[in-house]
């Protein structure tokens, strides 16, 4: 009887290893595609504002990108929103887009309470179907991820960033370019 009892003791150890380094090595095979995914801007849909389709092919082809999903509801993202406002001068020279999986007038609301509206390199987006955490690995808000105008990856940032280390990570013909 014990010799059954250290049996099915061992088996249970052995499958509960064996599903554990498959978990693992799942996640492990997931992140890295993930990482090699976002190494340049991927393949994404979402909606403007008006209700117009926005994909990869929409960004600026001569701008680096400023990608930045957020929730009006977080206090981090206002912080980071606030900082953008004052710095917007020496943003003129990259695209911000701003991604949101709330509903349009919250987004506008938002966009609206840090004068982001009519500014010809800011663009706000709808995630309806919560799909750019998926795409573009956001476990976290606010979560940024800065392109070169080649959309090649900079930098990816995970909650609360000041924004000048956004600017040092700018091309330095960029920095130039803004101060």
């Amino acid at each position: 009887m014990k010799k059954k009892l250290k049996i099915i003791i061992a088996i249970i150890l052995i499958t509960i290893i064996g599903f554990l380094g498959y978990s693992i090595s799942t996640k492990i095979n997931h992140k890295n595609e993930v990482a090699e995914r976002i190494q340049t801007i991927p393949k994404f849909l979402f909606k403007t504002l008006s209700g117009e389709q926005f994909n990869q092919n929409d960004v600026n082809a001569i701008l680096p990108k400023l990608f930045i999903y957020f929730n009006s509801d977080c206090d981090f993202c206002h912080a980071e929103a606030k900082q953008i406002q004052e710095q917007l001068e020496k943003l003129k020279k990259v695209q911000i887009v701003f991604i949101s999986f709330e509903n349009v007038k919250g987004i506008k609301a938002f966009a609206e309470k840090y004068n982001f509206t009519n500014k010809e390199n800011i663009i706000f987006l709808e995630d309806k179907k919560l799909e750019f955490s998926e795409i573009f690995d956001a476990n976290s808000i606010p979560f940024m991820l800065l392109y070169s105008k080649d959309n090649q990856l900079i930098k990816k940032f995970k909650g609360a960033t000041k924004i000048e280390n956004i600017l040092s990570r700018l091309p330095s013909s960029q920095r130039e370019e803004t101060k």
